[in-house]
């Protein structure tokens, strides 16, 4: 795979899924009653990005798996 190839790979897939942790996360807190856009910054509001940060964190840590397992050499 060529340098830029595999950086545009890493980056896109690293956005994704930390996009799709994200997006995951805010519907958690939207199943536990967390309001993210509530006016000023009360503990529910506070817990929703906490929630969101984390997901989006694990999301990324996801893609960087799938990555490191997708380019492992097969074993024969």
């Amino acid at each position: 795979m060529t340098n830029v190839r595999k950086m545009l790979v890493e980056g896109l897939s690293d956005a994704l899924g930390f996009l799709v942790g994200a997006l995951l996360g805010y519907g958690a807190g939207r199943l536990l009653g967390l309001d993210l856009f509530a006016s000023g910054y009360g503990p529910t509001t506070l817990a929703a990005i906490v929630l969101i940060g984390l997901f989006g964190g694990a999301g990324l840590q996801a893609a960087r798996i799938w990555r490191s397992e997708r380019d492992k050499p097969e074993a024969e």
